[in-house]
């Protein structure tokens, strides 16, 4: 961040890197330079066009147009999103494995790379704050492309209950990803953050392989996955956030402030000699319309204590 001032409670800004345009990048590895008393979380997104070539703006949850001050509100890409990393609660670098890259420039959507940073409460007067992440690349090619997946959920907790939020996509691209981090994301009901990838046999029995699972409330950083298999078409991936509002008298809405809940399971895969997946998100409206045990959604032998449980 270029010594912003955060003149508000609960505001995000975003920052653009134009990405050199004539070469092709390989990030290896992200270092944030940042602390939590001073950034909730940073996102990073790869962008074929920024929200706005200013500095910095607003970009903030659909950029509200409401919002006070003299910023310009855009949202983070006006085209092209791709998260490519994602931090918070002091997690530390992150490297990834051998051979395995984000690729971005030339022959990418990526033309930009764009950090938000949500600052969840204003600053004192003449301070300002140069948070951000130390990216590590290198020119040469990569046999391995990196990707992320972001699986997210929308809805409504209601008040002095145990809440789940689920998603579910199926995988329709025919290519096979090797999944190797994941990370989890939810604000102060989270007690819980548990991803599956979901196969069937020929006898139409879904077997459920455990990505990660996490107190999100501990370091939000990427962990190395539970299980690598393969993933591939046909395939679906699934993600639950377990919510504990039994102490709260309200209900919480999915949203951008400490007063809201966020529900979120990043998966960090490669490709071997091919391209990461079109799909980058894989959302779902949440309680009280969705659940995975919906009748439309098909699933069966959900693991239903091991998705909620840190056993």
């Amino acid at each position: 961040m270029p010594n912003v001032y955060p003149n508000r409670d609960e505001l995000y800004l975003c920052t653009p890197v134009r990405v050199v345009d004539d070469k092709s990048f390989y990030i290896v590895g992200f270092e944030p330079n940042a602390t939590m008393n001073v950034a909730h979380h940073m996102l990073l997104f790869g962008c074929t066009t920024p929200g706005t070539t200013d500095e910095y703006w607003d970009c903030g949850e659909m950029a509200v147009s409401d919002s006070d001050g003299p910023l310009k509100k855009a949202s983070p890409c006006a085209e092209g999103s791709h998260v490519l990393y994602a931090w918070a609660r002091n997690a530390k670098t992150l490297e990834l494995p051998e051979d395995v890259g984000f690729q971005v420039g030339r022959g990418t959507a990526i033309q930009y790379i764009v950090l938000q940073i949500h600052y969840s409460k204003k600053f004192p007067d003449r301070v300002t704050d140069n948070s951000g992440l130390f990216l590590m690349y290198t020119e040469e090619p990569q046999s391995k492309l990196a990707g992320v997946l972001l699986l997210g959920v929308g809805g409504i907790i209601p008040p002095r209950s145990i809440t789940y939020m689920e998603t579910a996509c199926q995988i329709e691209e025919k290519k096979t990803i090797h999944p190797f981090a994941y990370r989890t994301h939810t604000h102060t009901l989270g007690r819980v953050v548990s991803g599956y990838s979901v196969s069937r046999d020929v006898y139409g029995r879904d077997h459920w392989k455990l990505l990660g699972k996490r107190d999100p409330l501990t370091a939000q950083m990427f962990y190395p996955v539970y299980d690598n298999s393969t993933i591939t078409y046909g395939d679906r991936l699934a993600a639950r956030c377990t919510m504990d509002s039994r102490e709260r008298n309200r209900l919480t809405q999915v949203g951008p402030t400490n007063n809201d809940e966020m529900c979120n399971f990043y998966l960090m895969y490669f490709v071997e000699n091919d391209t990461p997946l079109d799909m980058k998100y894989c959302t779902t409206e949440g309680p009280p319309y969705y659940h995975w045990s919906n009748e439309g959604n098909d699933l069966n032998h959900i693991p239903e204590r091991e998705a909620s449980s840190l056993d």
